[in-house]
C-alpha cells in the first residue's frame, strides 16, 4: 500500500458533523474488510449526506452507524466515528439487518 493520506471525499451528515476518509483507508475497506463496497464510494457518500436512519452505537457513544435501503431487505451501512467534532468512516457495508442501538434521527 502506498502512503496516501490524501482526502478521498469528505460529506457533511444531518448531525452537522463532516465525515473523511483517506483514499488509503478506503483502500484498506475495500481490500480487506469488506471488498464488496470496491467501487461504492458515491453510495457511502449518499449514506453518509441523506441516510433513511442513524444510530448510536450500543458499545460507543461516539460511533455512529448511517443507513439507507439500496433494495428491499437490504442496506449500506456507514459506521463513523465523532472525536472532538471531527468525523471519520470506519468501515461501511451492505447489510440485511439493522443493528441495534438508540435510533437517534429518522428521515
Amino acid at each position: 500500500m502506498t502512503d496516501n493520506n490524501e482526502i478521498l471525499f469528505e460529506v457533511k451528515t444531518p448531525l452537522g458533523f463532516r465525515v473523511r476518509v483517506t483514499v488509503d483507508y478506503w483502500n484498506l475497506i475495500v481490500t480487506i474488510k469488506h471488498p464488496v463496497m470496491f467501487g461504492r464510494e458515491a453510495d457511502v457518500q449518499d449514506v453518509l449526506r441523506d441516510p433513511d436512519e442513524i444510530r448510536l452505537s450500543k458499545k460507543d457513544s461516539s460511533v455512529y452507524l448511517f443507513y439507507k435501503p439500496e433494495r428491499i431487505g437490504r442496506w449500506v451501512c456507514a459506521v463513523t466515528k465523532r472525536l472532538d467534532g471531527e468525523g471519520f468512516l470506519i468501515t461501511a457495508y451492505p447489510t440485511d439487518a439493522v443493528k441495534e442501538g438508540e435510533r437517534i434521527w429518522r428521515k
